[in-house]
């Protein structure tokens, strides 16, 4: 079964082709299609929600294409700070340019909010929403996956993205910048979510 995901993200592209594929899924990515980025994209991620800027982009590219859709949003909510960054977790510190300077300015203002803080001011979780169309004008599905974890005081590990040296999983004892590929989709949000997807997806063709 043939499926686009909306995203350009170098980041999340491995991580859905890793999960997806082997679930029977056949999946493209928009420059794939021949989709350019275009300046419309800037403006879909402007609610409130991750499910409303998840939704957003499904149905931008799903009426490009006519394929099936999967558009995801996810960030990092840490509690103290009222769930800080979460939908603006990319754009936390208002940085632009590269996607390792854009990270790095906004894991220095993560780490400048909680300079200080002791631990249990720490804790967060990171959190994926997937909105799956099935045609353009479908009934929206929606995926989600969260995990647990704390922010680390320094960087740990050059793997993953994004705040992923900084994110102590609780399950892995390790942060996402210290695990495998396979480790972090084992319990990360985004492998949560995506495993949920094909579970739903795989089971409308039998």
């Amino acid at each position: 079964m043939k499926l686009l995901a909306a995203t350009r993200s170098r980041g999340k592209q491995p991580e859905i082709r890793r999960i997806l594929e082997p679930a029977g899924l056949e999946v493209s990515f928009p420059d794939e299609r021949g989709i350019w980025e275009s300046t419309v994209e800037d403006t879909l991620e402007n609610t409130e929600s991750f499910e409303g800027n998840a939704r957003r982009k499904a149905e931008y590219f799903a009426r490009l294409t006519g394929l099936p859709t999967v558009a995801d949003d996810s960030g990092l909510e840490v509690f103290s700070l009222g769930g800080a960054p979460g939908v603006r977790s990319r754009r936390f510190a208002g940085e632009v340019g590269s996607a390792e300077t854009v990270d790095a300015a906004n894991n220095a203002e993560l780490l400048r909010r909680l300079r200080g803080a002791p631990e249990g001011r720490r804790r967060a979780r990171y959190r994926c929403v997937l909105v799956l169309l099935r045609e353009p004008d479908g009934i929206p599905e929606t995926f989600e996956g969260v995990c647990g974890g704390r922010i680390l005081e320094s960087p740990r590990g050059k793997g993953g993205f994004g705040y992923d040296p900084l994110f102590y999983s609780d399950e892995l004892e390790q942060t996402f910048g210290e695990a495998s590929p396979e480790e972090k989709d084992r319990v990360s949000h985004r492998g949560r979510a995506l495993r949920a997807l094909a579970a739903a997806m795989t089971q409308a063709t039998r």
